[in-house]
């Protein structure tokens, strides 16, 4: 039984694996105190634990201590690579590029070979395209609705409005429609550029991940929603080889 393990900017998200089957999951905030506490019944079948990573080095070090406390299996950190199963990277020094992103790739690649986006809808929104040959095209990293929300917050506190989940983009006519329509507004200028991108590069998918993922399909993004994209990738990965 395997552990996989996605430790993102504010959340960590977890998921036991046995074969082809998915027996748990589970999700905590990164500064939780027990994290896994929900993983109690699985502790002693789980024999690895393969961790996908963009948390600082700190954090990294406190994830293996509470992993320590719910299971003695080793844990594997796995990072971006430079290909994998035709799957190629762009970046130069693929160690800058988010595990996240490169194993949400590789769980796309996986399953549909051939010209697709990923976009992962999370804390920052990333998208990366992939053409139908597996080069990895490039891709974009943007801030996320609750980064955008709290800069709004934080650093225009004048503003004073309450957010809420609505996605009216008409322009609004109080402070709190102006702030709320306009982050819905920013995320569809988002959406309608992939969707032209898509037809640009000919990408014959959108798969789309992350918090936020029902947001950008209800603002009119044309993806299938892959909540465990990032597991998938990662347990192919895990199941390849290689790690530290």
């Amino acid at each position: 039984m395997m552990l996989l393990v996605d430790s993102g900017n504010t959340r960590i998200k977890w998921r036991v694996v046995q074969g082809g089957q998915v027996k748990a999951e589970g999700a905590a905030m990164l500064d939780e105190k027990a994290p896994f506490a929900g993983l109690a019944h699985f502790a002693h079948d789980i024999t690895r634990v393969a961790v996908s990573s963009v948390a600082s080095e700190q954090n990294c070090r406190e994830l293996e201590q509470a992993l320590s406390r719910v299971t003695r299996a080793p844990v594997t950190f796995y990072w971006s690579e430079s290909s994998r199963q035709g799957l190629v990277n762009s970046y130069q020094d693929v160690r800058k590029m988010g595990a996240d992103r490169w194993h949400g790739m590789v769980g796309a690649w996986s399953r549909y070979p051939g010209g697709f986006a990923v976009v992962d809808a999370g804390s920052a929104v990333t998208v990366d395209y992939v053409a139908e040959s597996g080069a990895h095209i490039g891709g974009y990293i943007l801030p996320g609705l609750r980064m955008m929300r709290r800069s709004l917050k934080l650093d225009a506190a004048r503003i004073g409005f309450e957010h809420d989940d609505q996605v009216n983009t008409l322009p609004g006519r109080s402070t709190g429609e102006c702030a709320n329509h306009g982050l819905a507004w920013l995320t569809l200028g988002v959406i309608e550029r992939i969707n032209a991108d898509a037809r640009v590069h000919n990408l014959r998918r959108v798969l789309l991940t992350g918090g936020d993922a029902q947001r950008f399909v209800d603002l009119g993004l044309q993806a299938e929603v892959r909540p465990g994209l990032v597991f998938e990738g990662l347990q192919a990965v895990a199941q390849g080889g290689k790690g530290e």
